[in-house]
């Protein structure tokens, strides 16, 4: 019966934010569910952080010599893998939806197919 195959998927999730703290809260609480449930995880794997510095100059009329504030913020990005072989799993995948994740770590997800 080649309908009862069950295909494994891979959930791969990615969050990013500008407080590093919040962006390992939600990764904590992503790998706690899936130990619980028996989930098979890669991750948090840390991605590159982007630096974005603004030049400013201070002096917003054109006097006096040319003097510069630099404001700067930081991206953190973390990458999690989450692999799912069966239905059973799913409740895992459903737990991870309903974190109550803060308002300054955006996430993606995206999922395939493994044969």
């Amino acid at each position: 019966m080649e309908g009862d195959l069950e295909m494994a998927s891979i959930t791969v999730i990615k969050l990013t934010s500008e407080k590093h703290k919040d962006v390992d809260e939600v990764c904590e609480s992503i790998k706690t569910i899936c130990d619980n449930a028996g989930v098979s995880m890669r991750g948090p794997i840390p991605l590159p952080t982007r630096r974005l510095v603004v030049p400013c100059r201070k002096s917003p009329d054109g006097e006096g010599c040319e003097t510069y504030d630099h404001w700067e913020i930081r991206i953190h990005k973390r990458l999690l893998e989450v692999k799912l072989a069966t239905n059973k799993d799913e409740v895992a995948l459903r737990q991870i939806a309903r974190i109550a994740i803060p308002d300054s770590v955006s996430i993606e997800l995206a999922m395939r197919s493994v044969v």
